[in-house]
């Protein structure tokens, strides 16, 4: 059975990061992954953009909405992810249009963070 852990915490405690800073995380990071994987229960793992790059679709009455923003005007709850490879924010939206989840509540797309070629210490 895999788990996805779902990593909250106040991204404005993170916001004037400084490169010493965020390369002292992606070093504790890699640690953490390095264990999971000698462990070998480590599935995937992503950094995500920070919250207010998020953009969220879905559907009221068959009208899609789209919303900069990971908080709709609801008071739903997270229940599930998929995670896509494709070209940009269009293709993406394309897809989640797609999915039948949008019919009844809100997903929220969010792009990469991961440095390209994932965590250097991993």
């Amino acid at each position: 059975m895999r788990y996805t852990f779902f990593l909250y915490s106040d991204e404005a405690a993170f916001a004037d990061a400084g490169p010493a800073e965020i390369e002292q995380s992606l070093k504790v990071f890699g640690e953490y992954i390095a264990m999971l994987k000698q462990a070998g229960v480590l599935v995937d793992t992503d950094w995500l953009q920070p919250s207010a790059t998020a953009t969220s679709i879905s559907k009221v009455g068959g009208v899609r909405k789209i919303q900069d923003g990971p908080f709709a005007d609801t008071k739903e709850q997270l229940g599930g992810t998929f995670v896509i490879d494709v070209p940009d924010l269009d293709a993406a939206l394309a897809w989640a249009e797609k999915c039948p989840a949008v019919h009844y509540g809100t997903i929220e797309i969010r792009a990469s963070a991961m440095p390209e070629g994932g965590n250097p210490y991993a």
